[in-house]
């Protein structure tokens, strides 16, 4: 008898039920500027002439950019670098200056890789790009202006939301180099001759009135309700194509069902009603659509009762992460009653975290613990 109720709860909560929007884009709730400065050691690896070298590594280099990220996994800079070459003790005295301009695209290695599921204060950035620079030497009059290309990873503490701690490594290549870095001409030189690696350390500053930069934040998959609202209108056509008969005889079941309150509350707060999730994602799966029109066809026929929407994770993850996915489960299901009308005063979200009581070793166990749960005061 019981699944029988459950049965006719589940084709009560898909009739009557409206078509629901796309829920509001947040992917620009984030800054996406950033000022980028550091210095460190250079090493520059080639053309050199003979009885010429530098320090391994050698003072010094200096990088000012800017960065603008369209997302929170890619984005572009633009910087301008200075190096400085000198002789060590047992070389040829020579000093060579070397400065460049960049564009380059860059990569959220940190975000692309979910570092969020392990920790919210290490990132790493990935660049590269192209650029012009210059060389200028105290052994050659003039400038040798080249083409270049660089490319680099970024390590980053994040000290607070707007600063954080960077450590850099690069390399350059240059084309077109007609000097070595100690200013000897040389002849025919026009491919990628010239080699440069530089280490620096510095600071990203980060700029906007939002709290986060793209660097840390962690976009949700807000709940896409199209296929939500194809699979409700299948239904409602099913319903209403069953045979006449078939609707006289479960009618006065049906009647019984949508009185007594009490009954589908009780389901409800059991947990029959469970909204499931993929892994590491916020958006509920397809098949939660029948538990979803449920509740809410009860919130709609109860416009007295409020709601409790408990979000769970399974326990792959740190405690602050699966608190954070959680509790972006369960005000994606919100944001789903709400865009279907139910006022946000009547639902509470309440973020459970990992749910400790489901086996954390077999897959399936943690595919039941990606959920949300309801229960209705």
């Amino acid at each position: 008898m019981k699944k029988i109720v459950i049965t006719l709860a589940l084709a009560l909560g898909l009739m009557n039920v409206n078509a629901q929007t796309k829920a509001e884009n947040t992917s620009n709730n984030f800054n996406k500027w950033s000022i980028e400065l550091s210095g460190g050691v250079t090493k520059p690896q080639r053309p050199f002439s003979t009885s010429y070298m530098t320090s391994t590594p050698s003072p010094w280099v200096g990088d000012l950019g800017v960065r603008y990220m369209f997302n929170n996994k890619f984005g572009l800079k633009a910087d301008f670098g200075y190096n400085s070459f000198t002789a060590k003790n047992n070389s040829l005295d020579f000093d060579s200056k070397y400065y460049r301009l960049d564009l380059q695209a860059v990569a959220n290695i940190g975000r692309i890789m979910n570092f969020e599921t392990w920790t919210n204060t290490i990132g790493l950035l990935g660049h590269a790009g192209f650029g012009i620079a210059q060389l200028e030497s105290d052994n050659f009059s003039g400038r040798d202006r080249v083409g270049n290309f660089i490319a680099g990873v970024t390590g980053q503490v994040r000290l607070s939301n707007r600063i954080a701690l960077t450590g850099d490594f690069s390399t350059i290549l240059n084309a077109s180099q007609d000097h070595t870095f100690d200013g000897v001409y040389v002849a025919e030189n026009r491919g990628f001759s010239g080699l440069i690696f530089n280490g620096t350390i510095g600071l990203n500053v980060y700029l906007g009135k939002n709290e986060k930069h793209a660097d840390w934040t962690v976009i949700s998959q807000n709940a896409d309700l199209s296929a939500f609202e194809n699979k409700i209108a299948d239904l409602e056509n099913q319903i209403k194509n069953m045979p006449q008969k078939q609707v006289i005889v479960e009618k006065p079941v049906t009647n019984t069902v949508v009185n007594d309150k009490d009954v589908i509350k009780e389901m409800i707060n059991d947990k029959y009603y469970s909204v499931y999730f993929d892994f590491n994602k916020s958006t509920p799966i397809e098949n939660s659509t029948a538990a979803i029109d449920v509740v809410l066809t009860y919130l709609r026929k109860n416009p007295s009762a409020s709601l409790d929407i408990l979000g769970y994770a399974d326990q792959v993850g740190s405690t602050q992460y699966n608190e954070k996915l959680s509790n972006l489960r369960a005000n994606n299901v919100k944001t789903i009653f709400e865009k279907a009308g139910v006022a946000s005063s009547r639902l509470n979200v309440v973020a459970q975290g990992a749910d400790t009581s489901i086996q954390k070793d077999s897959e399936e166990a943690r595919r039941l613990a990606r959920r949300v749960t309801f229960k209705v005061k």
